[in-house]
């Protein structure tokens, strides 16, 4: 039986491993008063590095979880991520947003409509921030 609680952990440090590593080894780093390419991926990397340790020491404190693949909503998701991608580029972005939540929420155990609306309003509101504060080129409308 694998466990839940400690496969998240591993999970996440081998994420960490991944942007780290080559983070470390092909972009310098530079300092904090003038951070070069490599440092904000090294620190976030960093950082989730001791989240998933932690988890990793935490599975071992707490009684194990039999870990459970639902390939139903692995693939409910993948495809609201479809769906967005293709949307955000023939149509818009905001429409990619909103089918991409409504899809989405369909891997979860009660669906609510209300909820749906909310979240994607929040969603169209950081990307506009985004898009705004930020100036990202996001092709909202």
């Amino acid at each position: 039986m694998i466990d839940k609680n400690l496969a998240r952990g591993i999970f996440i440090l081998l994420l960490a491993l991944l942007f780290g590593v080559p983070a470390v080894l092909h972009y310098p780093i530079g300092n904090f008063a003038r951070g070069g390419p490599g440092l904000f991926p090294t620190m976030v990397s960093c950082i989730l590095g001791v989240i998933g340790l932690a988890m990793v020491i935490r599975s071992r404190f707490i009684p194990s979880e039999p870990l459970e693949l639902n390939l139903k909503n692995i693939g409910i998701i993948i495809a609201s991520l479809v769906a967005f991608a293709l949307v955000s580029e023939h149509l818009n972005m905001i429409a990619g947003i909103v089918l991409m939540v409504f899809i989405a929420a369909l891997a979860g155990t009660n669906y609510s409509w209300w909820r749906n609306v909310k979240v994607s309003a929040m969603l169209v509101l950081f990307a506009f921030g985004f898009q705004r504060l930020l100036g990202l080129n996001l092709p909202l409308y």
